[in-house]
């Protein structure tokens, strides 16, 4: 009978995993495929009386940079509510739980897209809440769904790069939009459509995830959601007296010989028993910000003007200017192939056994390093072929894009969880994205002056923004220091005793 009940909570936690991953991959980031959909809202007409004819040579043309400013504002804006609308989303997950979260985020998400469907190039201002509505409810059902990593123990970190790979690759719903849109179908039509999936994420709510938190470690034959008419309501051994889960990670003495395993406990309850402010004020939180900031920064600022930057290397072709965005857009769909990879990376010395005296937290540190270092290389490298006036070249630009990203969003999550302890991980993953928003603001700026100084030509800004990447490079050697320093004390100790 217990075998019976066990198998039957696996075939439980298979499906929150897979329909967490269909959830993340058709509505989570629909946000960030912003370039299909500025071609559609172009097509409708929407702020359209901001185009204006200018002669050039003689020749009267069309003038639509006005326009284009005003979609990007709406994009930066709502990129800014992304990120900075985390932070009070992961107190209201931290404090109130899964339930309360995910109804608040289908509620806002749902208002976005019914704002979306209802709105005409008449009611072009609609766009600037229904976007970002769309943007704070598809975090958190990003937010809500990253904790199924921990119904998979050492498999943590790949399922956590997964489900952001997923949120990645969702961008290229509004390519589905924008053909559909060519073949006929209105853009009214597909927002319904998308507005009645809401029924679908609360079924799964319901059915399918639990009302507070699912615990790391797992409790053995843990259950959620509903079960013949019963909500499914365990108690961890590690629920405190104010009814919260706690998550925080207990002593480890495994897997090396428990002799050895003192100083890696004490290390372990040091981790686990930080509080927040600690966290936030500490060095590893600094450059993790530093290192999400100015990569974020580059990616939004290619998202929110690829379309002006397509127009101009095509020479306002229209035929090139969507095959190039399609092609952007398909490319997204590939986040959710490469972000494991940052997780594999991440998880590769999960199960063998660590070093003398080696804490897990420590372990996982020194594995992070490797992937912290090949993400910030991607982003030079990404920025180096962006910054390039070459059509041709933009193929690669959107491989390197997507790859970036996937490992970008990922390990920021995955670092998160394995540097702080997990009792606290809404609230930091919450402060980090709320802190890096602002600086993604910068976009703004940046678009100005491409307009303004620079007479269109983005290249200067490019070249700035590719140098500034370079900045990314100094979190994983201030971890490459902490682990050395570690090893010395270990070495130290190990000598002394």
């Amino acid at each position: 009978m217990l075998g019976s009940e066990g198998g039957g909570v696996r075939v439980r936690y298979w499906l929150t995993l897979v329909s967490g991953l269909v959830e993340c991959l058709c509505f989570a980031g629909a946000v960030f495929g912003w370039a299909s959909l500025v071609f559609v809202l172009k097509s409708d007409g929407y702020f359209s009386y901001l185009c204006v004819n200018k002669t050039v040579n003689g020749t009267i043309t069309e003038d639509c940079s006005g326009q284009d400013e005003q979609l990007s504002i709406i994009f930066t804006v709502a990129s800014f509510m992304n990120n900075f609308f985390t932070l009070p989303n992961g107190f209201l997950f931290d404090h109130c739980g899964t339930l309360v979260t995910r109804l608040v985020g289908i509620s806002i998400y749902t208002t976005g897209t019914l704002l979306i469907a209802f709105s005409d190039a008449a009611l072009s201002i609609l766009l600037y809440p229904a976007l970002s509505f769309i943007a704070v409810g598809g975090i958190l059902f990003l937010v809500t769904n990253m904790q199924v990593g921990n119904l998979f123990g050492t498999h943590r970190s790949t399922i956590i790069t997964l489900y952001n790979g997923a949120f990645d690759s969702s961008s290229a719903v509004f390519l589905v939009v924008k053909l559909l849109f060519q073949d006929g179908i209105s853009l009214r039509a597909s927002l319904i459509f998308l507005s009645s999936c809401s029924v679908v994420h609360l079924i799964r709510t319901f059915l399918l995830m639990p009302r507070s938190h699912i615990p790391y470690p797992l409790p053995e034959n843990y259950s959620y959601g509903l079960k013949c008419g019963k909500a499914q309501s365990p108690i961890p051994k590690n629920r405190s007296d104010n009814g919260n889960i706690q998550t925080s990670q207990p002593n480890e003495t495994t897997p090396f010989n428990a002799n050895n395993s003192t100083q890696a406990s004490k290390t372990e309850t040091a981790v686990s028993e930080r509080s927040f402010k600690s966290c936030i004020l500490s060095w590893f939180f600094f450059w993790h910000l530093l290192w999400l900031s100015v990569m974020q920064l580059r990616h939004y600022l290619f998202i929110g003007t690829l379309n002006p930057m397509l127009n101009r290397l095509t020479e306002g072709d229209p035929a090139l200017v969507s095959t190039y965005t399609n092609a952007f857009a398909i490319t997204q769909l590939c986040g959710i192939l490469c972000a494991p990879w940052n997780g594999l990376i991440m998880d590769r010395n999960k199960g063998k056994p660590r070093e003398e005296g080696q804490s897990e937290t420590e372990a996982d540190m020194k594995a992070a390093i490797l992937s912290l270092c090949v993400t910030a290389l991607q982003c030079v490298l990404f920025s180096l072929c962006a910054a390039i006036p070459v059509l041709p070249l933009q193929y690669l630009t959107f491989i390197l894009q997507v790859l970036n990203r996937s490992f970008l969003y990922g390990g920021n999550a995955a670092f998160i969880s394995m540097a702080f302890p997990s009792a606290h991980f809404g609230k930091l993953y919450g402060t980090v994205m709320a802190l890096s928003a602002v600086v993604s603001l910068l976009q703004y700026p940046c678009f100005a002056l491409v307009n303004g100084p620079l007479g269109g030509n983005p290249f200067a800004v490019n070249v700035a923004l590719t140098v500034l990447s370079c900045l990314a490079f100094i979190h994983p050697f201030s971890v490459y220091l902490y682990c050395r320093h570690q090893a010395a004390e270990l070495a130290k100790k190990s000598t002394s005793s």
